[in-house]
Order: C-alpha cells, then sequence, then structure tokens
C-alpha cells in the first residue's frame, strides 16, 4: 500500500495577506522595529565574553587580556546606547511628523 500526500506550498505558505503585503520597505521596516533586541542580545553576549577575558587574564596576571576585555564590554555598551538613541530617535521623529516610518505595514 502506497500512501502519497501532495500540498501545494506555493497556496499554503505564500498566498496569505502577510505575503501579498510584503515589500522591501516593510522587511526594513520589521527589521528596524527589532534592531533593539539583536543589539541588545549582542550586546549580553560581547559583555559576557568581555567578561570572561577579564577573568582569565586576571588569574594569568595579563594587564593586557584585562584591557582587551574592558575595551570589548565598553565597545558593547556604546554600540548598543547608538542603535537604541537611533531608535528613539526615529520614533520622536514619527511622532512629532505623523509619518510611520517603523510601521511593518502587517
Amino acid at each position: 500500500m502506497e500512501n502519497l500526500i501532495a500540498i501545494d506550498i506555493g497556496q499554503s505558505f505564500f498566498q496569505g495577506s502577510a505575503a501579498q503585503n510584503m515589500t522591501i520597505g516593510s522587511l526594513v521596516s520589521g527589521l528596524l522595529s527589532n534592531a533593539v533586541f539583536f543589539a541588545g542580545f549582542i550586546m549580553f553576549i560581547l559583555i559576557i565574553a568581555g567578561g570572561f577575558g577579564i577573568i582569565m587574564s586576571a588569574g594569568n596576571s595579563n594587564p593586557e587580556g584585562a584591557e582587551k576585555g574592558k575595551k570589548v564590554i565598553t565597545a558593547a555598551v556604546i554600540g548598543f546606547v547608538i542603535v537604541f538613541s537611533a531608535y528613539w530617535i526615529i520614533k520622536i521623529t514619527e511622532k512629532l511628523t505623523g509619518i510611520p516610518i517603523l510601521n511593518s505595514g502587517l
């Protein structure tokens, strides 16, 4: 006995209302809306890596390694502040002008 199931993936997955309304602008807007989350996640990983570098170099009496760990943490925090500030500048501009810049359109 042979059972075959055929599903038209194009009709099932790519013909919904979200797919019809998807444009490059809505894709970029969706990515920008989540930029703060991704920046926070990357900052978290870099702070852990920098802290690990500081701890490992302190055990070896390696001041260069500790300085490198501090630079990684500083760069992570500065990068997050830049992304966070840019996001809120866009949100303030949206409120002042009434133009939905980060509207995904979905």
